[in-house]
């Protein structure tokens, strides 16, 4: 059986501070050995790669949108 405890980081912070030496340094191993380097901006690009495109067709539309507006703008 397993239960969740929601606490704040500040509650967290003053509980591993609390901690035996022993139990610290565990905890601190554990830690750092869990903390992989990410590399965000590669994430990141690759999904606005793969996000959707617009077609030729729905380009010329936006084209033709975009030429309407400005005329009814000028009038």
């Amino acid at each position: 059986m397993q239960a969740q405890v929601d606490i704040g980081f500040d509650q967290l912070v003053k509980l591993a501070k609390e901690l035996p030496k022993t139990q610290w340094q565990k905890l601190k191993i554990e830690v750092d050995n869990n903390q992989e380097p990410k590399n965000v901006d590669a994430d990141f690009e690759q999904f606005l790669l793969s996000g959707p495109t617009f077609s030729k067709e729905q380009l010329a539309l936006i084209e033709e949108n975009r030429k309407a507006i400005n005329k009814w703008r000028t009038k």
